[in-house]
């Protein structure tokens, strides 16, 4: 039997680009979550209290793959509403949420697993997703670029153990902006008020997951709102690991990076 996926949908474009890569695939919806249900695919809604109701349909539709599309913030469950899989599995779901996004994630991850899905990360279901090493688009980075850009990704690695962050913006050796739970736009949003005379330099967006992270799930991703932001913000370009950042909608990365003059080089 060919194995069947599911789209368990957040926010944002890559659940429809994964849609669009899949005809087959079942697009899962969640009960307040605002997301887009394609047209033409098998669409499943869920709710994040009902898990055990989840894990029957997605058998029922012989789904055997899922993957975890799009931005969710934490669900506020209601006890009242749980089916008995909920029940057995909220113990250890909350013990989690206390332990971070990351801690989170793996275990909801391990859940899916449990329940004999094979858990996929968006890249391996659309390879085109990230950029191989030394991909440039746009200008060649100055020295200054390079430098800030090393720095930030040197802070994500000293973070990491913290699970705080997936990106920084660094200007002439100084950090203008750290992404917490708000997000990397709040953050370049933060940054765009920054003085003029605290600025050495135009400064770089470092975006990039966290050593030792689930590459299946919360992957980082940017997008041409991404570039836009971050010229908002003054900065020069955005630098990426190769291999660990999703980029949507390439096309229009590149108008916007064209359009607004900045760079983008995976490293």
């Amino acid at each position: 039997m060919e194995p069947r996926l599911a789209i368990l949908a957040g926010t944002g474009a890559l659940p429809q680009i994964l849609a669009a890569g899949d005809p087959q695939a079942v697009f899962v919806s969640f009960a307040g979550v605002d997301v887009e249900v394609p047209d033409g695919l098998i669409h499943q809604p869920a709710a994040f209290d009902r898990l055990g109701t989840l894990f029957e349909d997605l058998h029922s539709h012989g789904v055997t793959e899922v993957v975890f599309a799009g931005a969710m913030s934490r669900p506020a469950l209601n006890p009242a509403s749980f089916d008995a899989k909920m029940m057995t599995l909220a113990p250890r779901l909350m013990a989690a949420m206390g332990q971070g996004d990351d801690a989170l994630l793996r275990e909801v991850a391990a859940v899916f697993t449990e329940e004999g899905f094979v858990v996929k990360a968006a890249h391996e279901v659309a390879p085109d997703l990230m950029l191989p090493a030394e991909t440039r688009i746009g200008p060649v980075p100055k020295k200054q670029d390079v430098a800030d850009a090393q720095k930030g990704l040197d802070i994500l690695t000293a973070l990491a153990s913290m699970d705080v962050s997936q990106a920084v913006v660094v200007a002439g050796g100084q950090v203008l902006g750290i992404e917490v739970i708000q997000g990397t736009d709040a953050m370049l949003g933060f940054v765009a008020q920054t003085p003029t005379h605290l600025r050495r330099a135009k400064g770089v967006l470092v975006k990039g997951p966290k050593p030792g992270q689930d590459m299946r799930i919360d992957v980082p991703t940017i997008g041409p709102d991404t570039v836009r932001a971050a010229a908002a913000a003054g900065l020069a370009g955005i630098y990426i690991p190769a291999g660990g950042v999703n980029v949507l909608q390439r096309d229009k990365v590149e108008q916007a990076l064209a359009e607004t003059g900045l760079f983008l080089q995976a490293r």
